[in-house]
């Protein structure tokens, strides 16, 4: 094991030199595919200065060494035997077709000088791992320059065409300058940077053996398959997955580090800075840690992009990895003294304040960023205020140094590795800041422990010693069962009965304590964080890129193709920027990230295609411009938790992120609410869940649209140069007109909940509509506001009312529904929800039963808020095609215009979740696209996710079930022979007995 660290260790070290751009190849992948570092290897180094310093004999430093003939460095130096069979790119063997990118609307051809193919034994085919371009000697490599009508820097052009040839690695040079560049399909790039200068260098010569081990002939064809470069690349990248899962959890602990710390500046101000706040809403002060987190992370990825300024002054005294650096050599030489030193916390709010407002000096110029993320007055405690409007005192918090330096340590170091958060995807960061949402702050009434959660990234849950230790000792179990998040062993259980006193209690337990969430029993009176039931009991996953790039594309392709019916060229650049496009339960806005970068890949491509390209900004290229663009008028989030909505805004600014731009302003299209709960427009003008005639509320709702409609138009529709203060003040604007109707749908809703039947219900409401068209509503705005900060809360959206622009036009409603809505089965969704909850989703969904579980009802209203020939891609449970659930589900939409185009039944989830789910896709209209099942194409796709045509021939049923009334009865319910085999029938008859008997539990037959 020793041994295996110090070789890790070895290539940490010339990986730290060469300071990689993302993620090429990892320490430990190189480690476990035998690639191991032999430092004290000078001859290649000599070599080396033989082939590219001019008088090899003279001094390096006089020298400036380059490559002045690549074919014969590569196969003195790296060993390439440039035979025919393995290297393209001479005479005898010129470069492929398949090799080369052809951009026809540029008339430009992207080729590389030299390409490396591998021969595979078995099948006997070629394989291409490595495409080489060489430029001209010392050119800039990510410059930009322009071909004809064309402009990108070679890096780019080499990205371009790796994906588009799917090789795994291209190498660059200019001749001073060697570059392994990774750019797989749909992933973010990286590459690797060996200089020359730094090479011939002796402290170079670990840096010299390491290019040689990367790219020497035996490394590319000669190794067994699992050891070469393709390998080494592709398992680095599966690597980095495993790291993002591990680094959720440091994170985790972060926010837990900079809670003490604010608590620690609290009891110092001796309770007056979060005294209001506590006093307010306590978990205001869990939102604003997660916050600063959240800048952290959005200030790491732009600074490893280039994004922020690279003058010395400020990577040094202001930049976060600067501030960690100094913490670091501080925490070595005063190791007993960091909880005692303050300076960083400030240093860090100064930076904040530097992206919101913006900075310039003679040696750099940092533009104002503004947004929600940054605005100090947003969570001005953070500062020294003690309310959430009032200003800075001028007081900053006594947060140690200590606390910033765990803080940072947590998100910026794992297993002694330095993270890249550029080889990061957007996605991941997302999954990563996933795991901090869903907790509720609490203070501790008696002694208490953090419970490590049993299942990965699970959450630790707070305990109460001295609760239980009043607790009779055989009902402990049960009492522990009852609130935290995984099982005990027996001997646990059994010292836990037999602890008379707290100090036994906490032996006992000790193998399960989390003591970076809790170090220690933390005394009455602390601040901690505690799993909401939400989080314990839902199954949400973060969703990968694997998963949300095949759904996105599969959901807007049959729209795309019908906007394009009309010309060959494709859809018009503004038929584009008129989809709306939602996800109902965004989480951190993967789908909605994966939607915006493929319709800005289209938009690009018509605004050529019809030659309407606009002017790009210089700190912008068509990509980036195009993606701000949709992100803007295309996109729209809902999602319950309103630490997701700030998530997700942060997941499409980094993806559109530009140099000099401020955040693209999302505010209005990335919204919090229940996507569940929540009234039309007839039902908010009638101030009832009922669709009746309108009342008072009516003129309020249609005066409130018809002003909103208009700011929200110009916000949508605004140019690049419209200021940040204007498109704020606009929506500022808007809610205000929003407020007075918003509050009468939530009183509406808020009326059915807490009516426990009908009469009830009827009863509340009519109260309260007569208060409202004699005035007096406003007294009920306290009721409503602490429905919505209780628990479960109750945060209703009216579509109708928030995006008036999508119900408005000639075929109202959305153009795309994409997501994964969140699990939780039937019989959960009553405990953890309310009772009142499932009968409001048994009300607004004809059709369904208290027993269908919640993905059901977002299918349902996705598809209710669909517009004709609108699609739907949503990631389900297999519940979704059995008993009340598809009921509840697919059976009501498909008899009511729906039809399923495709669906992929059993797809096993990416990464460590061991989770079996079905993707399915839903055409609201009577033109749908051929159906596929499973990648099949079918007649017709049924509820059951069978498929169902004229080939249904009784003789083919398996013999034991025959030609016999059985098989009738499953030709009835939609399914066909093909799908069966001896499982499927038990399947099938297990349906049949629960419709005939209505025992929902059908094991029994099977």
């Amino acid at each position: 094991m020793a041994k295996q660290e110090s070789t890790v260790r070895d290539h940490l070290e010339w990986l730290g030199y060469v300071q990689p751009t993302g993620l090429v190849v990892s320490a430990h992948m190189l480690v476990s595919a035998g690639a191991i570092l032999d430092k004290r290897d000078s001859q290649g180094q000599r070599l080396l200065r033989e082939l590219v310093l001019p008088d090899h004999t003279g001094s390096v430093v006089e020298q400036e060494p380059r490559i002045d003939d690549f074919v014969a460095f590569t196969s003195r130096f790296l060993g390439w035997s440039w035979s025919p069979k393995g290297y393209s790119g001479t005479s005898e063997a010129p470069i492929p077709d398949e090799l080369k990118l052809y951009l026809g609307d540029y008339d430009v051809v992207i080729a590389p000088n030299y390409a490396v193919r591998e021969r595979d034994p078995n099948e006997g085919e070629s394989a291409w791992q490595l495409l080489v371009v060489v430029v001209e000697d010392g050119q800039d490599l990510d410059a930009v320059y322009k071909t004809k009508q064309f402009e990108a820097s070679p890096q780019s052009r080499m990205e371009r065409l790796l994906r588009h040839t799917d090789v795994p690695a291209g190498l660059l040079t200019n001749g001073r300058i060697i570059r392994l560049i990774s750019a797989p399909k749909g992933e973010s790039s990286g590459w690797l940077d060996f200089r020359l200068t730094d090479l011939v260098e002796t402290a170079g010569r670990p840096i010299c053996n390491a290019l040689r081990l990367l790219l020497g002939q035996p490394r590319l064809l000669a190794l067994p398959r699992d050891k070469r470069l393709a390998a080494l690349l592709r398992e680095s990248r599966k690597h980095q997955n495993e790291v993002s899962g591990r680094l959720a959890e440091q994170v985790l602990h972060a926010l837990y580090e900079l809670l003490r710390g604010l608590q620690a500046a609290n009891d110092a101000s001796r309770g007056e800075l979060l005294e209001d706040v506590l006093a307010e809403d306590p978990n205001v002060i869990y939102h604003a840690l997660l916050t600063v987190l959240l800048r952290l992370v959005f200030l790491l990825y732009a600074e490893e992009r280039g994004m922020l300024p690279q003058d010395e002054a400020f990577l040094k005294h202001y930049s976060v990895t600067g501030l960690h650096e100094r913490l670091r050599e501080e925490a070595a030489l005063y190791p007993d003294t960091m909880n005692q030193r303050y300076g960083a916390w400030a240093q860090l709010l100064v930076l904040f304040r530097m992206i919101y407002d913006g900075a310039a000096t003679p040696g750099f110029d940092l533009p104002a960023r503004h947004g929600q993320l940054f605005d100090p007055k947003r969570f001005s405690f953070l500062e020294g205020g003690r309310s959430l409007e009032a200003g800075s005192s001028g007081d900053v918090p006594r947060i140690s140094d200590d606390v910033v330096d765990q803080a940072l340590e947590s998100l910026l170091v794992l297993d002694g590795e330095r993270l890249s958060y550029r080889a990061l995807d957007v996605e991941q960061i997302g999954s990563v800041y996933e795991t901090l949402m869903g907790f509720q702050l609490m203070t501790t009434v008696g002694r208490s422990v953090a419970i490590r959660a049993q299942a990965r990234n699970g959450a630790p849950t707070v305990i109460d010693l001295d609760d239980l230790i009043g607790v009779k000792p055989t009902d402990r179990k049960k009492w522990l069962g009852e609130r935290l998040d995984r099982k005990l062993t027996a001997r646990v259980v059994r010292l836990i009965e037999e602890a008379g006193t707290i100090e036994g209690l906490v032996a006992a337990l000790k193998d399960v304590i989390d003591e970076r969430a809790t170090p220690g029993v933390v005394p009455a009176g602390t601040l901690t964080l505690q799993p909401s039931d939400e989080r314990r009991r839902s199954g949400s996953h973060y969703t990968p890129r694997e998963l949300t790039e095949p759904i996105v594309r599969k959901t807007l392709q049959p729209i795309l193709q019908r906007l394009g019916d009309e010309d060959p060229r494709g859809p018009r650049p503004e038929e584009l920027l008129e989809l709306k496009v939602c996800d109902p339960a965004m989480g951190s806005g993967a789908f909605l990230v994966e939607a915006c970068r493929q319709l800005g890949d289209t938009l690009v491509q018509a605004w050529h295609a019809y030659d309407e390209l606009p002017a790009t900004p210089a700190d912008e290229d068509e990509t980036i411009l195009a993606r701000r663009v949709v992100a803007q008028r295309c996109l729209y989030g809902v999602d319950r938790n309103p630490v997701a909505v700030d998530l997700a805004k942060v997941s499409l600014w980094l993806v559109t992120l530009a140099r000099d731009h401020p955040f693209t302003f999302l505010d209005h299209a990335l919204r919090h609410g229940d996507s569940l709960v929540g009234l039309g427009r007839r039902q908010l003008e009638a101030f009832h869940w009922e669709d009746i005639e309108a009342n008072v509320a009516g003129m309020e709702v249609s005066r409130a649209l018809t002003e909103v409609r208009e700011l929200r138009t110009k916000i949508r529709t605004s140019l690049e140069d419209t200021c940040d203060q204007q498109l704020a003040a606009w929506w500022a604007q808007a809610n205000e007109a929003l407020a007075t109707a918003r509050f009468y749908g939530d009183l509406v809703v808020l009326s059915f909940f807490e009516g426990s039947g009908v009469r009830k219900r009827r009863t509340i409401r009519e109260e309260r509509a007569l208060a409202l068209a004699s005035g007096n509503a406003s007294r009920f705005v306290d009721a409503v506001t602490a429905a919505r900060r209780a628990e479960p809360p109750i945060v209703p959206f009216h579509w109708e009312l928030e995006f008036p622009e999508v119900f408005e036009r000639g075929r109202p409603g959305f153009d795309a529904f994409i997501g994964n809505p969140p699990f939780m089965g039937g019989r959960n969704l009553s405990n953890v929800a309310g009772a009142s909850y499932v009968s409001w989703l048994v009300f607004q969904h004809e059709g369904s039963g208290g027993a269908a579980d919640l993905v059901a009802h977002f299918f349902r209203r996705g598809f209710d808020l669909l517009r004709e020939n609108g699609a739907l891609g949503f990631i389900a449970t297999n519940t979704i095609a059995q008993g009340d659930t598809r009921a509840a589900g697919l059976t009501w939409i498909l008899e009511n215009g729906g039809q399923i185009y495709c669906a992929r039944r059993r797809v096993k989830w990416p990464g460590a979740a061991a989770v079996i789910v079905s993707v399915i896709n839903i055409w609201k209209g009577p033109v749908a696209p051929v159906p596929e099942l499973d990648g099949k194409g079918v007649d017709r796709v049924t509820p059951f996710l069978f498929h169902s045509g004229p080939t249904n021939d009784p003789a083919r049923l398996p013999q034991n079930v025959g030609r016999s009334f059985v098989g009738s009865l499953i030709l009835g319910m939609g399914f066909t022979f093909d799908d069966f085999d001896a499982k499927g029938v038990a399947t099938a008859l297990a349906e049949m007995h629960r419709i005939i008997t209505g025992n929902p539990d059908s094991r029994e037959v099977i």
